[in-house]
């Protein structure tokens, strides 16, 4: 989820002080943002549930096809 994405969408959340302590302290150790360090945990939440949408690729005809 990087800045190349461009179909991006913001939100507000609000988290509890100790919360934002401990994902500003994880994020950190990970040379993250404490945004990308929530873009990742979510992205890989869904990938472990099954429910992370499968990735679209161009073909050698320019169409876009499912990724398998």
């Amino acid at each position: 989820m990087a800045a190349k994405e461009q179909n991006t969408r913001s939100f507000v959340l609000r988290v509890d002080g100790d919360t934002m302590d401990a994902l500003e302290m994880w994020a950190a150790d990970e040379f993250r943002s404490v945004n990308g360090q929530l873009q990742w945990i979510i992205a890989e939440a869904l990938r472990r549930s099954g429910r992370r949408p499968r990735a679209k690729r161009k073909t050698n005809t320019g169409a876009n096809e499912d990724k398998e």
